[in-house]
């Protein structure tokens, strides 16, 4: 990390969720703590690990990324 004040010390986290906010929750009418977390969980564990694409792994998915480090 950088030091304090610097605005590229929580750039990911924030790209995040920001990618969280519009893709998964904005305009979604949420009415218990539940239905957030299993919208979370299936966002995370579907969408952005399975088949959303990265930059910073050559535009390709977490999923398709670590398989081609194991094999």
């Amino acid at each position: 990390m950088s030091a304090k004040g610097n605005r590229y010390d929580n750039a990911c986290a924030e790209s995040f969720f920001h990618s969280l906010k519009v893709e998964a929750v904005h305009g979604e009418r949420i009415t218990t703590r539940d239905q957030m977390r299993q919208m979370v969980f299936e966002y995370i564990e579907v969408d952005y690990n399975r088949n959303r694409r990265h930059s910073a792994n050559g535009h390709i998915s977490p999923e398709a990324f670590e398989a081609l480090k194991v094999a």
